[in-house]
Order: structure tokens, then sequence, then C-alpha cells
């Protein structure tokens, strides 16, 4: 199989220098903003972004040196296979957020909810549809389990340094 390029597209800014005490999903990252700074040559894909509430970020897990194959989750002391978990150690270490969209000026575009490493390299951007991406009935594996944990009490340790 050929091999896959993917560049960046902008660079992902927020207040976490380190992985420790990180929210490690959106929801526990409410009222945490951020921003994107889109490299200039992607200023017209911009357009029409700015009517909508959220947006789902693709990004890169750029400070992820190695991958593993079955991980000891963030929300559990169990082993699961990675393609079960969330874990950043994934074989090709790309991170996937919906974050709420505050505005854009020029290049520049403000988030909140941010749960990646500040300086993260940003692969994409799609619009967030309720009607399309929201599903209701859902079966949650093994993290059935942690519903009872409160959403803002999320956070990443530094087990996957």
């Amino acid at each position: 199989m050929k091999q896959i390029t993917i560049n960046p597209i902008g660079i992902i800014y927020t207040p976490f220098k380190t992985i420790k005490s990180m929210p490690i999903q959106p929801l526990a990252a409410e009222g945490v903003k951020g921003y994107i700074e889109l490299f200039p040559h992607y200023l017209n894909g911009l357009k029409d972004l700015n009517e909508f509430s959220h947006i789902t970020l693709i990004y890169h897990l750029h400070k992820i040196k190695d991958y593993s194959l079955v991980v000891k989750p963030f929300m559990d002391n169990k082993e699961h296979g990675i393609f079960a978990t969330k874990s950043p150690k994934r074989p090709n270490a790309i991170g996937l957020s919906t974050v709420k969209l505050l505005g854009i000026e020029n290049n520049i575009i403000s988030i909140e909810m941010v749960d990646m490493l500040n300086e993260t390299p940003l692969i994409d951007i799609k619009p967030f549809f309720a009607k399309f991406d929201n599903r209701i009935i859902t079966k949650s594996g093994w993290l059935e389990n942690q519903l009872n944990i409160p959403t803002n009490e999320l956070r990443s340790d530094e087990r996957f340094k």
C-alpha cells in the first residue's frame, strides 16, 4: 500500500503544556479556551464555518512517541485493545475532539472545550451536525461501568507520556 502524507493546516494553542491533569475529553474542558492559528493559505476554507456552534478537530498527537495495541486507559485500571479506547498511544497518533466555536477573525479561530496539548498540529476541521453526528441508542462497552464519573473530573495522568 502507498504511504499517506498528511500536512498540518494550522496549530492549536491551549493552556496545557504537559499531559498531567489535562482534560481527557472536551466535555471535561467546559470553559477552557484556546485558539487555532490556521495557516493563511487555508483562509478561504473558513467561509461559512462561523455559522456553526461546534466544530470537530482532527489533529496529530505530536508528543506520542510510539504506540501500544493494549493499553490501560485513563478511565479504567484494566487493559483494553487500543481500538476499544480513546487513549493517545495509537498507531497513527490521531486525535479527534468536538469543541465549541466561539468566533473567527481572519485566520484565528477561537474555541472552547479544548482537551489537547498546546501547539498541537491541526490536520482538519469539520462542522458538527447534531442531526447526523449524534447517536441516541448506543452501547458503551467497558465504559458503561464508568458513566457515573462526573465529566469535570476526567483528567489525564502521566501513563501515556
